[in-house]
Order: C-alpha cells, then structure tokens, then sequence
C-alpha cells in the first residue's frame, strides 16, 4: 500500500530543506510517518493480516532509527519535526 504521488510529493514540499531535497532524514521519517498512519487503520479492518504487520514493524523501526540519527545530529529539526507530526506527547 504505497502513497499517492500527490500526497507524496505534498510531503517532500512541506519537510525538504532545500529545492532539490527529496531523501533527507526529516522527508524520510515524515513520509515514513504518513505510510505509517495509513497502516494502523488497515488493521482495524484487517486483523489477521500479519504480512502487512511485519511490513508496519520493520517501517517502525527504519523511522526509530532516522529519529535517533536526527536527534544526534540536528536537535532543533528533531524537535520541529515531532511537533509537527505528533509523534511523542
């Protein structure tokens, strides 16, 4: 279940840093982030779907491990970015 490429490149515009920014940490953890959100609510139709769940995990952990690069390397983008997608309360 892959984004739209509207709703793709809506992302990427909103969280580059640059005009040709596609592939940063922040563009990936956000679109990460939305596949993510897109997911969760397959599973509330779908519970038994324990491929996709796999899927949802390793998306999971590929976004931990982005975030923790990031809160290393660049804090007040870390900090912007999960204020923007509320992700930790």
């Amino acid at each position: 279940m892959a984004l739209k490429s509207e709703i793709k490149v809506g992302i990427i515009e909103k969280f580059r840093k640059s005009d040709k920014d596609c592939g940063s940490s922040s563009v990936q953890i956000a679109l990460l982030t939305e596949n993510i959100n897109k997911l969760s609510g397959h599973f509330d139709k779908n519970k038994k779907d324990n491929h996709s769940r796999q899927g949802l995990l390793k998306m999971i952990m590929k976004r931990r491990s982005l975030m923790k690069y990031l809160k290393k390397t660049d804090m007040s983008t870390y900090e912007k970015l999960i204020k923007e997608l509320g992700l930790r309360k």
